[in-house]
């Protein structure tokens, strides 16, 4: 099958999967209820992200049966992915400890970069494999929060990681991109369904994993990756860290990010896509820069870039924080609790 074909198959998986995930949803009314601390009004199904896991663990058994040379770490990132999809399953139908998460997230984060040096990974990629795909498990699930954000970004991250890798990680970051499509038509404006747990923490882990695995393929380019990233790490990093200087319970229910702040004033259509325009306009510029017919590019430019990319992320973080705007109302019929 063409790469096409394989992708139009994956946003099938993406939006039956979703589908199928509604009803079961309500069958168990697995329903976020709105409440002060969620971005929503109405009482919506959660759990819908389990199809984009789908599409993904699907790209990742296709590619081991292709090509078995990468089955260690083919296997250790489908089985971190099951894990982290699995505790934030429970977690949609039963809360759980987030002590009990973190230790989950932290052995499938640890499972991969294991499996990155035992495939001659050099130790530097090992280390973006067990810190990425931790970090940005949380990070997603912080920032899943109005409708259609997360699996917009997810859309746009997938699509420049499979302009960047090769092998067997192509497909697979094209399922992330794929499935994210298929779940949209769900979720992007008065939600029928929320992503979940289930969704989120795995699409921040398979994100975080094929960025590792760009550091083993592209070496210092793959610095360029963190463009798209920014929107997603200056939010969830800024505002969290505020909350542990001014001595909150920072891993609870807030609605303190930028995003929700904005989306309390404008409306989550407006906010979601704007923070899909910076992510693409960062995807766009990272992919240029990492074009194979450049010559390789000085590390002192690449972190001007990232640098000047992220203290502009970071103003415009403060500033959307503080712009006066209308007499703050509901942002409208979405989206869960952020934790």
């Amino acid at each position: 099958m063409s790469l096409a074909a394989w992708g139009a198959l994956f946003f099938l998986i993406g939006l039956a999967g979703t589908w199928l995930a509604r009803r079961y949803a309500l069958a168990r009314q697995l329903l976020d209820q709105p409440g002060e601390r969620r971005s929503h009004t109405v009482a919506t199904p959660r759990g819908g992200g389990i199809a984009i896991v789908a599409a993904v663990l699907a790209a990742t058994v296709a590619a081991g049966v292709k090509l078995p040379d990468f089955g260690i770490a083919l296997a250790a990132f489908a089985t971190g992915l099951a894990m982290v999809a699995a505790i934030g399953w429970l977690d949609d139908h039963r809360p759980l400890s987030s002590a009990l998460r973190l230790a989950v997230h932290v052995l499938a984060s640890s499972l991969f970069a294991l499996a990155l040096l035992l495939e001659s990974a050099q130790p530097a990629a090992a280390l973006v494999a067990l810190l990425a795909p931790l970090v940005l498990t949380n990070v997603w699930n912080f920032m899943d929060g109005i409708d259609g954000l997360a699996a917009s970004q997810a859309l746009i991250a997938g699509g420049a990681l499979v302009v960047a890798l090769d092998g067997p990680w192509q497909p697979i970051a094209l399922a992330l991109a794929a499935g994210s499509l298929g779940f949209l038509p769900f979720n992007v404006y008065r939600a029928r369904i929320f992503m979940g747990d289930v969704g989120s923490g795995a699409i921040g882990y398979a994100v975080g994993a094929l960025c590792a695995v760009a550091v083993v393929q592209r070496d210092g380019a793959s610095a360029w990756l963190l463009l798209p990233l920014a929107p997603f790490l200056v939010d969830a990093g800024l505002t969290l860290t505020r909350r542990m200087l001014r001595g909150e319970r920072w891993w609870t229910a807030h609605t303190q990010h930028a995003y929700q702040v904005h989306a309390r004033r404008h409306g989550h259509p407006v906010v979601t896509a704007g923070y899909a325009i910076v992510a693409v306009i960062g995807a766009v510029f990272a992919l240029a820069m990492m074009a194979p017919a450049r010559a390789e590019i000085p590390a002192i430019f690449i972190a001007s870039c990232l640098f000047t990319w992220y203290m502009s992320a970071a103003i415009s973080w403060g500033w959307l924080q503080h712009r006066p705007g209308k007499a703050e109302r509901g942002a409208g019929p979405s989206h869960k609790e952020n934790k």
